[in-house]
């Protein structure tokens, strides 16, 4: 997609639509229909719709009027709420930008513009930031498979247009910077998305290798796959028990982005669980949407296409990332409840359950990030189906024992909108993860599921770390503005977002 900005009038502007964002306010709104013309059709139309009720600001507003050519060049003018204007934030803007994008590519417009709305507290690079992941995540669709009957309309052009000599307070310069870092990032996470959404008849390790492989191109990554040779080699005992079930051979994947000044510096490590899929194992779940778990690998997705963010903005920061990945099948030569494995470490674990093998695969990634003495670690999975009983699919849960990461991740979760609730890892659930016949089991017991999962992952960490449980988040069981049912690509965003912040210090 072509976007940029530019200095001018709508009037002028030749487009399929044209938007106009509009507050939750009567007297804003009555003000406005002076930029239509006095006395003009477009205006007077307007006029009639906002005595009638019709036009509010309300923000799941939308409506489209048809100017005259004399009065805009635009095929079509949006009336895009945004609700009280004291509620608006950059996600309103992110959602109306959406509703606005999906709503033209509806009418077969290829082409849009739109004035940035006014933010309190936000600049014009962060309003325009936020409108154009809107756009560009809210037109995602994964259709790979479907029966092309037609050539699909595509939205070719956005046009973010100004009169001022800047846009609330950043320059053309910065606004222009702030959308080719967007464009940047929701590329990464639209690579996620189709990763996650990939069936697993054509998805399992192997490929999730070769993914990595091609995000790693031409962006200075290094990277590194282990097969079963290299992860027995290595003692990766737990990759190996989770996958020793599956004919296809597992993976441990290592990327390593040096973008630093210093190479050596410390790096932040990413970890990512990459189950491609899992049935449970010996541990079979229920059938009743088993196939949602084609997106168990979502962990691992954020990581590679993090990565690829980072590396295509090409970061002054250090960043390793490694994703643990298997298919758990149940096969005659699967692990079973009951067995015990020991790990390089010397922790001894014995799998109660297999279907909770996303802790038995990321302790052997946290065993191996220790060798980089990292600044902080932050693991991705999607963990526990107890994590969505407690917090439903609005927020990842985060636990861990580095309070300035956690700190970080909570601010910038809620400036990307992908936020982040933090659950404790107090002493006492170390209990329930006690095993009779090692040093602990993979479950903890009905109670406190989520945090359990955590303690298990605890007992390989003695580095600043953060645990982020994606299972609520990472799969949207129904479509909202910018985010379709299925793959969400979650963290990708929070996560460039952190390391740019890092990149600065």
């Amino acid at each position: 997609m072509n976007i940029n900005v530019i200095k001018g009038n709508s009037e002028s502007f030749d487009s399929d639509a044209v938007v106009y964002f509009q507050p939750e306010d009567t007297k804003w709104i009555k003000d406005s229909l002076k930029w239509y013309g006095e006395g003009t059709p477009l205006q007077q139309q307007a006029t009639t719709m906002l005595a009638a009720g019709d036009l509010t600001g309300r923000k799941d507003e939308l409506i489209v009027l048809y100017p005259a050519k004399k009065e805009m060049r635009s095929k079509r003018m949006l009336l895009v709420g945004l609700g009280k204007p004291e509620m608006i934030t950059l996600e309103t803007v992110r959602r109306a930008a959406a509703r606005a994008a999906k709503k033209t590519v509806a009418l077969k417009g290829k082409s849009l513009g739109f004035f940035l709305p006014e933010v309190k507290g936000s600049n014009g690079a962060e309003i325009a930031n936020a409108a154009v992941e809107g756009v560009l995540l809210g037109l995602y669709k994964f259709d790979k498979f479907k029966k092309k009957t037609e050539k699909p309309i595509t939205l070719e052009k956005l046009t973010i247009f100004c009169n001022d000599k800047d846009i609330y307070g950043s320059s053309f310069k910065e606004v222009s910077s702030a959308i080719d870092r967007a464009q940047v990032i929701c590329a990464a996470t639209i690579f996620a998305r189709d990763m996650e959404n990939e069936p697993s008849n054509f998805k399992y390790p192997e490929v999730l290798g070769k993914w990595a492989q091609d995000a790693a191109k031409g962006n200075g990554i290094k990277v590194t796959l282990f097969g079963d040779k290299e992860l027995k080699k290595n003692k990766m005992i737990g990759i190996l028990a989770v996958g020793e079930g599956s004919a296809k051979e597992s993976r441990f994947i290592i990327m390593e982005y040096r973008g630093a000044k210093d190479k050596k510096a410390q790096p932040i490590v990413l970890v990512g669980k990459g189950i491609t899929f899992d049935t449970g194992g010996i541990s079979l779940k229920p059938g009743a949407g088993m196939g949602d778990m084609i997106s168990d690998m979502s962990g691992a997705a954020t990581v590679i296409a993090t990565l690829k963010a980072i590396a295509e903005l090409k970061l002054n920061v250090n960043v390793i990332g490694l994703c643990s990945s298997a298919e758990n099948m149940p096969s005659g030569t699967a692990a079973r409840p009951g067995d015990i494995i020991t790990y390089p470490n010397g922790v001894s674990a014995e799998i109660d359950n297999t279907d909770a093998e996303g802790r038995l695969v990321l302790a052997d990634a946290l065993i191996w990030a220790k060798q980089y003495n990292p600044k902080h670690v932050i693991d991705l999975a999607t963990l526990t189906g107890a994590c969505v009983v407690a917090l439903g699919h609005v927020t990842t849960g985060m636990m861990g024992n580095d309070e300035k990461m956690k700190t970080q991740l909570k601010r910038l979760g809620d400036k990307v909108y992908e936020r982040v609730c933090e659950l404790p890892i107090y002493d006492e659930y170390d209990d329930l993860i006690k095993s009779d016949c090692a040093d602990i089991k993979n479950v903890g017991g009905r109670w406190g599921g989520a945090i359990t999962a955590a303690m298990f992952l605890k007992r390989f960490t003695d580095y600043p770390w953060t645990h982020l449980d994606i299972a609520g988040t990472a799969r949207g069981e129904t479509s909202t503005d910018y985010i379709n049912k299925g793959g969400t690509g979650v963290c990708v965003r929070l996560l460039t977002e952190m390391l740019t912040e890092q990149a600065g210090k």
